[in-house]
């Protein structure tokens, strides 16, 4: 499991043993989401991590995505 955004809105996820990977700028998502190792199978997003990926989140199955609440 791995999240991915703002840093203020995903480091607590890491006491839960969750990947962290801070990403404050769309490029920087965009780096992320391209960089997960494949044995990850759900990523946690915050609202402007989702929206700097776009398209590319419904371009595959894997791995399955939830966004936070605003």
């Amino acid at each position: 499991m791995a999240a991915v955004g703002e840093r203020t809105r995903v480091a607590g996820l890491a006491l839960a043993g969750v990947t962290v990977v801070a990403a404050e700028e769309p490029h920087a998502v965009r780096e992320a989401w391209r960089d997960l190792p494949p044995d990850v199978t759900l990523v946690i997003l915050t609202p402007a991590a989702a929206d700097a990926l776009g398209p590319a989140l419904g371009a595959g199955t894997r791995p399955l995505t939830m966004v936070m609440p605003s």
